[in-house]
């Protein structure tokens, strides 16, 4: 009796097991986020990163377009796409929210300092969990909304210059 309950317990234990293990080679393997252009961002209300004002997604409003960048100081990528924001921010039609991610702020001070701010407001993230809010898990990351909070572009990694004209195509399409 108690070898058949320790054969029955193997059973079910390799059983388990292999299901697992069947069910996770049909996941797709690379993260995606395709599935959230089209849907809407939540209303925000996070912390500028300069003093103790409140910084929503009121401020939206006020333009057509919103690039949300998640960035840091200390991201090699985010040194490399940060011309590209620069080139972005002299567009009419679109607002750049920097959400500062898990960094100090006179580092991102700092790094502003050095680089140019393209920045219309600077957000401060510093344990990640607004940005996990967005749907981020690293940096850096960019997020294109309309006015309506409607996610229209998701861009994971640095920012390109397909990247760049696809966006500015986008809002000069949109006018």
């Amino acid at each position: 009796m108690r070898n058949s309950i320790i054969r029955n317990i193997t059973i079910i234990i390799t059983a388990f097991v292999l299901i697992i293990f069947f069910l996770s080679l049909t996941r797709e393997p690379v993260y995606n986020t395709k599935s959230l252009i089209g849907n809407k961002i939540a209303n925000f209300q996070i912390e500028s990163l300069n003093n103790d004002e409140i910084i929503s997604d009121k401020e939206i409003l006020n333009k057509k377009y919103a690039l949300i960048n998640f960035w840091a100081s200390w991201c090699a990528p985010c040194r490399l796409e940060h011309e590209k924001l620069i080139k972005l921010s002299k567009n009419r039609n679109l607002i750049i929210f920097g959400m500062n991610f898990k960094d100090k702020k006179s580092n991102a001070i700092k790094y502003l300092d050095e680089m140019g701010n393209p920045y219309t407001y600077l957000l401060k993230d510093p344990d990640g969990k607004q940005s996990v809010k967005f749907g981020i898990y690293g940096i850096p990351e960019s997020i294109l909304v309309d006015r309506n909070l409607v996610i229209k572009k998701k861009i994971i990694g640095p920012l390109t210059e397909v990247d760049i004209k696809e966006i500015s195509d986008l809002i000069m399409d949109n006018k």
